[in-house]
């Protein structure tokens, strides 16, 4: 998902139209876009919703309400066995909140055998949790991501959302600690939503990081997102070039060789590879 169009679970008028969007993802919110009073309705129309959903290309993420909250296991009760890939969970502090929710998705899932696996996707949102990143990366095979949110890491320690220096190094650590478990790491949303330079600028340097995408919360950043999170033309064509001498290397026996000047060996090769089929997965090379 190179862009994740958050959409409000109780904007039930808005969710065909995220749908028809140009986002690789939809992440429908029960948390913090829905008041406390809505929740009960705006989960109940969700699950209607998806549970009659057409096959769509789009990944489908639900954002549930805390486990802290009465909320989180009706969440959970309403959405599984309907159409979603993966549940969001918010505020997470501590690997035991993955096995918890796993657990609690197994138990839900014995009820409806023919429905797929959901996956996880892990919010990185608090001083504790960016400090056990890594350690919440590892936690189960089915975490496949690590989401960066900024509002409730920095808002309440007054913390300057727009100061480069400081959100270059949280994203440095959140992408680090989903590189240990091998998983994806994904940018923050950005609440200027008029200021499009500063949204290109954060989200081409969370794409040099290798962060994989960025959350949008108005549709007019969903193209900003898919364009920075896309391979260039030379990117690609020096990937290509890589590749081919990656093949003429094992042919011959050598572990290490140059391309276009610069030593190249094992980690090279695989940062190409994820280059290729990058391009090939946003149409820009054939499969």
């Amino acid at each position: 998902m190179r862009s994740k169009l958050f959409v409000p679970g109780s904007r039930p008028e808005l969710f065909e139209k995220a749908l028809a969007s140009r986002a690789d993802g939809v992440s429908f919110d029960l948390e913090d876009a829905v008041a406390e009073s809505a929740k009960s309705t705006a989960r109940r129309q969700l699950a209607t919703f998806l549970s009659h959903l057409a096959a769509t290309e789009k990944t489908l993420v639900v954002r549930v309400n805390g486990q802290d909250t009465a909320h989180y296991q009706a969440d959970l009760e309403a959405l599984v066995g309907s159409r979603l890939d993966i549940i969001n969970l918010p505020v997470v502090e501590s690997p035991e909140q993955i096995v918890q929710l796993v657990t609690d998705l197994e138990r839900l899932e014995r009820q409806h055998p023919a429905a797929a696996k959901v996956r996880i996707l892990a919010n990185i949102e608090s001083p504790r949790g960016l400090r056990r990143a890594a350690e919440i990366a590892c936690a189960h095979p089915r975490l496949m991501g690590l989401q960066l949110g900024f509002a409730d890491l920095l808002e309440p320690l007054g913390i300057n959302r727009h100061e480069a220096s400081v959100i270059r190094q949280i994203q440095l650590a959140v992408r680090l600690a989903a590189g240990e478990a091998n998983i994806a790491a994904y940018d923050a949303a950005f609440a200027a939503i008029k200021n499009v330079e500063a949204y290109r600028e954060e989200a081409r340097f969370a794409r040099s990081l290798g962060f994989t995408g960025k959350s949008c919360i108005h549709p007019t950043q969903i193209d900003l997102a898919n364009e920075a999170f896309l391979p260039g033309a030379e990117e690609i064509e020096r990937a290509k070039r890589v590749l081919a001498a990656a093949k003429d290397a094992d042919a011959a026996g050598v572990g290490a060789y140059t391309v276009d000047g610069q030593m190249v060996d094992a980690p090279f090769v695989q940062r190409a590879r994820v280059i290729i089929e990058q391009a090939r997965q946003a149409g820009l090379l054939p499969h």
